[in-house]
């Protein structure tokens, strides 16, 4: 059973920073991809950056140039820096894991964890 253990999250003004981190503490899958859902009051939830094992990223339009995904495969914990935050990034973030075990594929989640931005 893999639990995802999400920390970071809390509440800053427009312009500040917040560092995301997500692990998957004692996982014998192997993990390919990890990365950041977010979900606003009375919106879809919608991916904000992801990273392969091999390190390519992807990020929504709306973080580019702002948010940073990274990884450490060691400790198969992803990271999210938040830069130059904007009351619109304020949503609920929730950690996702895409693991493999032989053919079968799983997709695990955090519980999440509050983003607040003021203005």
């Amino acid at each position: 059973q893999v639990r995802l253990v999400e920390s970071g999250g809390g509440l800053v003004q427009a312009g500040g920073s917040l560092r995301l981190s997500c692990a998957t503490p004692g996982t014998i899958f192997s993990i390919n991809t990890m990365g950041w859902y977010r979900q606003a009051p009375g919106k879809q939830r919608e991916l904000a950056a992801h990273i392969t094992r091999g390190g390519t990223t992807t990020y929504a339009d709306s973080v580019k140039g702002r948010f940073t995904i990274s990884s450490d495969n060691a400790k198969n914990t992803v990271y999210l820096q938040m830069n130059s935050l904007k009351p619109e990034d304020t949503a609920v973030y929730y950690c996702n894991v895409k693991a493999t075990w032989g053919a079968s594929t799983y997709d695990w989640w955090g519980q999440g964890t509050q983003v607040t931005v003021s203005s």
